[in-house]
């Protein structure tokens, strides 16, 4: 599948999300085509016009939506984050689609685990469509160290220096964060996915993964 990629949607719920977890994947694949959704922080204009320049420097299109992002974290209804990624997709209808596993990437942020069942139920009804489907695939074992990439994932790759710098740089740079802020400490020398290639094949791993 992967030499046969050509449209790419990246689905996450806020900015960087698409830097830390898939940013090495997207700047060693400059030949599909990137489009990146950030479902948070559109009114948040420092935050957003870093997207933007960050994206750039992915070589990537994409846009923002304005979900609620704030330190509550209450539970959004899922028809209505699945509305907004709807709303925001420039197409229904992509070779591969990327997102947040149902998990997460880290213990625990709800925004992530809303974001992929939004993006799954739009699968599951057909709204949206991907030959391909891939799901981060990190863990932090219950906050007992920074999020790394899960070495039994389906796919798993080592960055070469010279894309994991630009990565770093992407956070750093672009985002501001610092080198001693988690998302620096967190930035990912490697990146993994769980790929699924079918609707079925999702729903059997995520009733997989929930029985554990």
């Amino acid at each position: 599948m992967v030499n046969r990629v050509k449209t790419c949607a990246v689905i996450v719920a806020h900015p960087d999300d698409e830097t830390l977890w898939s940013g090495g994947t997207i700047l060693g694949h400059p030949q599909w085509q990137w489009f990146v959704v950030s479902l948070c922080r559109k009114s948040d204009k420092e935050r957003e016009a870093k997207f933007y320049q960050a994206i750039a420097r992915l070589d990537a299109d994409g846009t923002m939506g304005d979900l609620d992002d704030g330190p509550a974290q209450s539970p959004q209804n899922i028809q209505e984050v699945a509305q907004t990624v709807l709303d925001l997709l420039p197409e229904p209808s992509f070779d591969l689609i990327i997102t947040h596993s149902p998990q997460g990437e880290y213990t625990r942020h709800l925004r992530h685990e809303e974001t992929s069942l939004a993006v799954l139920n739009l699968l599951e009804s057909r709204k949206i469509r991907a030959k391909e489907l891939w799901l981060f695939a990190y863990e932090d074992h219950q906050r007992k160290h920074y999020p790394i990439p899960i070495q039994k994932g389906t796919y798993y790759k080592t960055l070469s220096p010279k894309i994991w710098a630009e990565k770093y740089k992407i956070i750093t740079d672009t985002y501001g964060f610092g080198p001693e802020s988690w998302e620096a400490q967190t930035t990912p020398k490697s990146e993994a996915f769980w790929r699924l290639n079918s609707l079925l094949e999702a729903r059997n791993w995520i009733k997989y993964k929930r029985s554990r």
